[in-house]
């Protein structure tokens, strides 16, 4: 956080030093025809398309934040409820399936999500493991009524664990596209250019806004940036998921 709010900071004073030289260097001529009218017209649909862009970027950036942290979460809830339920299934299935999911969870949080914040899609051992617990449920044909609802609904969650584990991997690719950044980037440099074709005659008014709107389109960018990975930055969706039901993982 400290680091975003310095190079905002750094960038308005970057904007400011270049206000002070343009009014150092090559101030507005005394008989010089204003150009407010033409300036403001052309700011004012720069402004609009570059918001347009701005506002595409972070609801792409935010829904996939929003769609990583919702995998997730229903992962570790299915792999949760696979737990529980194992103690509706015959001693030797049930307690095959405890080792299969604890040893599923404890590769997601060890080994994959240090892959993922790195921005790597996970490797295939997360599936074998998932394939070993959907093997360990198997009960005997001969198994009470309760217990073959409870293997039903075991393999009910196994499908939904399956769909959120395929998001998740899915989610690790999910960033923006290197259209919108460029439309991102040069727009905001377009934006702060065309304050400079203003014909301000007071330098501290010109500062003050040129800071002012300098500052805001770098914090927006940078948090764009921040909410681009997923599973990465300030903004990074964890495995607080999983440790929550499963402390030891």
């Amino acid at each position: 956080m400290i680091e975003t709010f310095a190079v905002v900071l750094g960038i308005a004073v970057v904007a400011a030093g270049a206000v002070l030289l343009q009014h150092r260097f090559w101030p507005p001529a005394p008989d010089e025809e204003p150009r407010e009218d033409v300036a403001e017209y052309i700011a004012m649909m720069v402004s609009v398309l570059y918001a347009l862009v701005l506002g595409l970027s972070m609801v792409a950036v935010w829904e996939a934040r929003s769609a990583a942290e919702d995998h997730v979460q229903v992962e570790a809830s299915a792999a949760h409820q696979i737990r529980l339920l194992s103690a509706g299934l015959p001693a030797p299935a049930g307690e095959r399936t405890r080792e299969a999911v604890d040893a599923y969870v404890h590769h997601v949080v060890s080994e994959e999500w240090p892959v993922m914040v790195a921005g790597q899609p996970p490797d295939r051992r997360g599936w074998d493991l998932l394939n070993d617990l959907r093997s360990a449920g198997q009960i005997p044909s001969g198994s009470s009524p309760a217990q073959q609802a409870t293997l039903q609904e075991t393999l009910a969650q196994l499908s939904v664990l399956d769909d959120a584990r395929r998001g998740r991997e899915a989610d690790v690719g999910d960033t923006l596209s290197p259209v919108l950044w460029f439309g991102l980037i040069v727009g905001g440099l377009l934006t702060v250019a065309f304050m400079f074709m203003f014909g301000v005659r007071r330098s501290v008014t010109h500062v003050v806004m040129v800071m002012g709107l300098t500052a805001l389109i770098t914090f927006t960018v940078l948090l764009v940036y921040g909410l681009n990975e997923p599973f990465n930055g300030m903004f990074a969706v964890d495995s607080t998921s999983f440790s929550r039901y499963f402390p030891g993982s």
